[in-house]
């Protein structure tokens, strides 16, 4: 089985040309938010009998995020989703919305790469992205990151 590291590393391969890196650090988080707004909509709390406000934060994007311990992540989306949802628009229309987007531009990210997506020959790279995007994006920033070595 490979390591973290070596996703990394494989993962990047596909990600050399940094107007895909941008792509991707917009797009990535913009799926991610996405699918959990859809997932919101999936009210497991009820199912199970739950009341009141718990029922309403136990859906499916809780329990995606508790299953996958994307603690920051799902913090982020959550704040999305509220904002959202204050400002009266339909969850899952946006949601949908901002998904085939944000995949219209994977898809043209990887055209400009001239290499396909990491996830067409492994599913398990759809939960690689997230974690390759922070660390990318953090070390634009400047800032120390672990796992740096997938850069070269």
């Amino acid at each position: 089985m490979r390591s973290l590291d070596q996703f990394l590393r494989d993962y990047g391969e596909s990600h050399r040309n940094p107007l895909n890196q941008w792509v991707h650090i917009v797009c990535v988080p913009a799926i991610l938010m996405s699918t959990l707004g859809l997932l919101w909509l999936v009210p497991v709390g009820h199912w199970l009998g739950l009341g009141g406000a718990v029922a309403e934060w136990v859906n499916g994007a809780t329990i995606l995020a508790v299953l996958l311990l994307m603690a920051g992540w799902f913090a982020v989306s959550a704040l999305a989703i509220q904002a959202v949802l204050a400002a009266g628009w339909p969850l899952g229309w946006t949601s949908l919305a901002v998904f085939v987007v944000a995949w219209v531009f994977q898809v043209y990210g990887h055209k400009v790469e001239g290499k396909k997506p990491s996830f067409v020959e492994d599913l398990v790279f759809l939960l690689i992205g997230p974690i390759f995007v922070s660390i990318e994006f953090a070390a634009k920033l400047g800032l120390p990151v672990p796992h740096a070595q997938h850069r070269r």
